[in-house]
């Protein structure tokens, strides 16, 4: 069974935009490091991402994932992809992810939104957190976590932290189905 990964950053007090849906307050990258990104995205062929979260990636230029398949969450897809590489999904989030994950392939990377990962959560769909913190408190804005719907035991895998202060928290899920 592929396994599917949350790889995400947030502020320390939990957001992952600000209330207009930016991510300007993400700091720039220290010289020569990428914070493992270039070793997680060798691991990945396919990414999971809500519109929102799709049309946040657009605004960065040219589409950032043409060697993945790229899978859109949406209930309104638009009438033409950015690229090849993506495919708009207007069915079940749970049981699309639940077939996926049954198919040959490698890791599955769910880029977020907030409103996509709640119920993968909740089904037991997310094998393991990559949760980058950002030494930044925003107040307000977009948060990582819906209302959760239940406890989720978490087991820590590793932990690292750089000299800006930016911190990776890796944690494998217990899954719950």
């Amino acid at each position: 069974m592929r396994k599917v990964v949350l790889y995400i950053a947030a502020s320390l007090d939990g957001y992952i935009a600000s209330p207009d849906g930016s991510v300007d307050w993400l700091p720039p990258l220290l010289p020569g490091e990428d914070y493992g990104y270039t070793e997680f995205l060798s691991t990945i062929d396919t990414t999971l991402q809500g519109r929102t979260t799709y049309e946040q990636v657009l605004t960065f230029g040219e589409w950032s994932y043409p060697e993945l398949i790229n899978y859109v969450f949406t209930s309104n897809p638009p009438t033409e992809a950015v690229h090849p590489s993506v495919r708009f999904v207007t069915t079940d989030t749970v049981e699309f992810v639940k077939q996926l994950r049954q198919e040959e392939g490698g890791t599955i990377w769910l880029i977020g939104g907030g409103k996509l990962v709640a119920p993968l959560l909740a089904a037991g769909q997310v094998d393991e957190l990559m949760l980058f913190v950002v030494p930044r408190l925003l107040g307000n804005g977009i948060p990582l976590w819906q209302e959760p719907k239940h406890s989720q035991p978490l087991k820590l895998l590793r932990s690292h932290t750089w000299p800006d202060g930016m911190a990776l928290l890796h944690y494998q899920l217990t899954n719950i189905e």
